[in-house]
């Protein structure tokens, strides 16, 4: 089952729908992470500035960075999602 690929699509739509609907940053990096992992893999172009928008207007700065490094986390496996 290796050859399976499973991408997230609409990434921009979906975060921002996420962060509205008032998830955790925890859930938002998830998503975040299979949104980098989407586009690396050419199956969606996240709207990075607009979700990166709707982190700041939510969390500040602060969230960012932290939404950020845990999505980075999740893919690169320090953390398990």
């Amino acid at each position: 089952m290796s050859d399976v690929r499973i991408n997230l699509v609409c990434c921009t739509q979906t975060i921002c729908n996420e962060i509205a609907q008032g998830v955790t940053q925890k859930s938002v990096a998830l998503t975040y992470a299979m949104a980098m992992k989407s586009q690396l893999q050419g199956d969606d172009a996240p709207d990075w500035p607009t979700i990166n928008q709707a982190i700041l207007e939510r969390w500040s700065f602060n969230g960012l960075v932290r939404v950020k490094k845990r999505a980075h986390d999740i893919l690169s496996g320090k953390v398990q999602p």
